[in-house]
């Protein structure tokens, strides 16, 4: 989740090397092969897949192993991140809402990096670049972490010890401030242990995108797609997501 409306959290940038702890690559296998089902659902065989907003890469861990992967994110730091665990996959720097690469892909991947689209209007401008880098008869697959359904204000903690002596716990808490716009707060609290012992902390509020399923399957439309609504399948003690399978037509 890196393709921030605003490209500065200090998360995503200089504490990016974290990334690994706070949300661990083995914690995305479920729903990875959940999205590669989806992929899958193209009219066309699904070779080549292209992920806007794949951050440090957890996903893309485990999609190659089913697909040839192009990650794309707004932090080069992330991106670090992710080429240490997908050496084999090409990276880019780019903007979900203004990246274009000239060329189209199988399919189109994007996972929670969405919900930083925070208006209609950068929504929009994300599932262009979707649609634009998606060949006929080819399929974009949505995984925003709320919509106005399905969210709920709340809280939850996590992290966990590296082998390297390094250590996270974290703490996150959202909620609305108001419920008459298109967004909602996240506010993220890191305990981060190094090596040595030394303990810091960090805190950051994150603003993330609140959209009705209509409003999804309206802006989905508007570009080009047959879009549907498929409920996440998670084994996870939370309520499952929102996933929109877009289809672009042969």
């Amino acid at each position: 989740m890196t393709d921030g409306a605003d490209g500065q959290h200090r998360f995503y940038g200089e504490l990016a090397r974290w990334w690994p702890l706070i949300s661990p690559v083995a914690d995305y296998a479920e729903e990875a092969a959940f999205a590669a089902q989806l992929l899958r659902s193209a009219s066309i065989p699904v070779r080549e897949v292209l992920e806007l907003g794949s951050g440090g890469g957890h996903n893309a861990v485990h999609l190659r192993e089913h697909f040839t992967m192009t990650l794309s994110d707004l932090s080069a730091e992330m991106l670090d991140v992710s080429r240490r665990l997908n050496p084999d996959c090409a990276h880019h720097v780019g903007d979900m809402r203004t990246l274009r690469f000239g060329r189209t892909f199988d399919a189109v991947f994007l996972h929670d990096a969405v919900s930083y689209m925070t208006t209609e209007d950068d929504l929009r401008q994300a599932i262009a670049t979707a649609y634009a880098h998606c060949r006929p008869g080819g399929v974009a697959v949505l995984l925003p972490d709320e919509t106005t359904q399905t969210w709920e204000p709340g809280s939850d903690h996590g992290g966990v010890d590296g082998p390297d002596g390094r250590g996270v716990r974290f703490l996150e808490w959202s909620w609305d401030p108001d419920p008459a716009d298109s967004w909602t707060v996240t506010e993220y609290a890191f305990l981060l242990r190094e090596a040595d012992g030394s303990v810091r902390t960090a805190h950051e509020t994150h603003r993330t995108g609140l959209f009705a399923r209509e409003v999804w399957h309206k802006v989905l439309a508007e570009a080009g797609f047959m879009p549907e609504l498929v409920i996440e399948q998670t084994t996870e003690d939370r309520t499952p997501r929102d996933c929109f399978v877009a289809h672009r037509p042969a």
